[in-house]
């Protein structure tokens, strides 16, 4: 397995990563989509400010059962818009994926008047354990909103 593929393995796996920019780490809900972690923030949904704006994005995933970090990789920001080649199949895997959604029939539509999609696609850089700080390996992410 490249490492490439260990990133979609491990995002497949679990309901939440982190994604850090701007100095912060946020937890993030998303979906795994064809080559890319993607995400659905702003309005009611999850906040990440300002991500639209970043050209790139750290993601951070741990394992499901020990919460212990994995891997790191850097990932390229692609914002996805309204009838955009991949608005369709992502916004779907988003509504499908995402739980407790009190407005099902309408979700999409509010996502496209309040929100931001973005596509996170992992670069080939991908950091292993024995690649990053221990003092970060060990321990949960500071989590801020």
């Amino acid at each position: 397995m490249n490492r490439t593929d260990l990133v979609a393995e491990l995002a497949k796996k679990s309901g939440l990563l982190w994604v850090s920019y701007g100095r912060r780490v946020h937890p993030v809900w998303h979906e795994w989509v064809g080559d890319a972690v993607c995400v659905v923030a702003g309005g009611t949904e999850q906040p990440l400010p300002d991500i639209e704006r970043h050209e790139t994005v750290l993601l951070s995933l741990r394992s499901k059962s020990t919460r212990a970090l994995v891997a790191e990789a850097p990932a390229r920001v692609e914002v996805v818009v309204p009838g955009s080649e991949h608005w369709d199949p992502v916004t779907t895997a988003l509504k499908a994926g995402r739980l407790n959604l009190s407005d099902s029939d309408g979700a999409i539509d509010r996502w496209a008047r309040e929100s931001v999609v973005v596509r996170l696609v992992p670069t080939d850089e991908v950091a292993l354990p024995d690649q990053i700080s221990t003092r970060i390996a060990h321990t949960a992410p500071h989590l801020t909103r």
